[in-house]
């Protein structure tokens, strides 16, 4: 079995709520989640972080932030999305990660990475400088439009949060 194998398994584990296969899953692949986002070949590192959110790695998280700053956009896009999963559960994932999510949605130069770091807001809590960088975002029209009118709908979504508090 190679890690995207044992990462899907993890994920059906983690979906069917067997918490010790899980966690026995874990033990045998933490080094080898490790080693591989480490690893020269970028398909590699991407397969790495995207195991992260599929075996629920909380202790994994900080990992993510190699991931986040990684030179591939694959691997980029891995990492986004796998701090999106954790962080349906867990808000303040996003909340940790929120400079470094502005730089992507910003200015990052791979439009499906600034989509994807754009999706993450809508799991974080409704800080008003994100508010004010979507709404620039979905503003510009030199960007590209479903950059736009991803930021646009997250934005709403955040002040609507804003609100309801």
């Amino acid at each position: 079995m190679d890690l995207a194998q044992a990462a899907s398994l993890a994920d059906e584990y983690a979906k069917g709520g067997l918490e010790r296969e899980l966690a026995t899953l874990r033990g045998e692949w933490g080094d080898e989640i490790e080693a591989a986002a480490r690893n020269a070949d970028y398909r590699v590192r991407a397969v790495a972080y995207r195991a992260i959110a599929q075996f629920r790695f909380r202790q994994k998280l900080e990992l993510l932030r190699r991931g986040l700053e990684d030179e591939s956009p694959a691997v980029r896009g891995s990492a986004l999305i796998a701090l999106e999963g954790l962080s349906r559960a867990h808000p303040g994932d996003v909340n940790s990660y929120r400079p470094l999510l502005h730089e992507l949605a910003a200015r990052d130069s791979n439009v499906a990475v600034r989509r994807l770091a754009i999706v993450c807001f809508r799991n974080g809590t409704a800080a008003r400088e994100t508010i004010v960088i979507l709404d620039g975002i979905a503003g510009d029209d030199e960007t590209d439009a479903e950059v736009r009118k991803t930021a646009r709908s997250v934005s709403l979504l955040l002040v609507k949060k804003s609100n309801k508090k």
